[in-house]
């Protein structure tokens, strides 16, 4: 399992097979299922190995089967095009010439011009909030100690996260804001930014749509990505905290939706995502 920074970077460091063609690895899991934000990480990064070295500016992804963390995964990139200021890839993801996922991804130049965004929420500042281990620390022995595992990121909750919100005797509303640092350095290399990004963008956005169906990563209800988009707008600082805003608009045919904005602790707006899972019955 991911524990470390350095295991999400080990995740982009993918064997190229050919021009168009890499190869990923990932960590196994309890039950051997491939995770999400793991996949997209690296899908991101073999399609930007294959531009003009163009920032990413988007990503969407659809995840259509589990997987088994014991494979390698392979990553075919298609070019879609390659204009004057945008190129375009799809990326398809297989084990064995089993797709699992599919993605496009859009990577453009800089250009100087109308420079706008929302501002960042006003809330408690990371040192006035508790951090996941605390929070979570009554229940360090539920699913062989899964809950105090090392995280590639300190946490550190606005409001309730599931687990806790679960012994509550309602669901508190669907909002989860969340203060974020890197555990180690990120390398200035944009690419790697966007790709750390992306990973930690999908790593708990549906935790907010969790609390109004009564779970947790760990069940009662087991979910599943069904897809991911991004938005990338500015480079994340991993030297300082980031501030990830997600909310859930909708939860209807136990398909939760989910939308984060991620905010340097400046104020800049790092990046915007959308995910959706499936609640599968308790």
């Amino acid at each position: 399992m991911i524990s470390t920074l350095e295991d999400v970077l080990r995740l982009l460091d993918l064997q190229q097979i050919d021009d168009t063609a890499f190869v990923g690895t990932q960590p196994d899991t309890p039950n051997h299922h491939i995770i999400g934000s793991q996949v997209a990480a690296q899908a991101l990064m073999a399609a930007g190995r294959t531009t003009l070295g163009r920032p990413a500016h988007s990503m969407h992804m659809y995840f259509l089967r589990r997987g088994d963390a014991r494979q390698p995964i392979q990553f075919d990139v298609t070019p879609l095009r390659d204009g004057g200021t945008i190129s375009s890839r799809r990326v398809t993801a297989s084990q064995s010439g089993v797709v699992l996922c599919e993605a496009l991804a859009s990577f453009t130049i800089v250009a100087d011009d109308v420079d706008w965004q929302q501002r960042m929420p006003d809330v408690a500042g990371p040192d006035a909030v508790h951090g996941l281990d605390d929070l979570l620390a009554p229940y360090a022995e539920e699913f062989g100690d899964w809950w105090p595992l090392r995280r590639p990121f300190t946490m550190r909750y606005v409001d309730t996260p599931p687990r806790v919100a679960l012994d509550l005797s309602d669901a508190p509303p669907p909002r989860l804001r969340i203060w974020l640092r890197a555990d180690g350095e990120v390398s200035e290399d944009p690419m790697v930014n966007s790709c750390v990004v992306a990973y930690l963008s999908a790593l708990t956005l549906l935790e907010c749509a969790m609390t109004t169906m009564r779970t947790t990563p760990m069940g009662p209800r087991p979910s599943a990505l069904v897809d991911h988009t991004i938005w990338f707008h500015r480079a994340a600082d991993f030297t300082d905290w980031l501030l990830f805003d997600q909310s859930s608009p909708s939860v209807v045919g136990r398909r939760g939706l989910a939308t984060g904005t991620l905010y340097n602790r400046s104020g800049e707006l790092v990046c915007v995502a959308t995910q959706e899972g499936y609640f599968a019955e308790q």
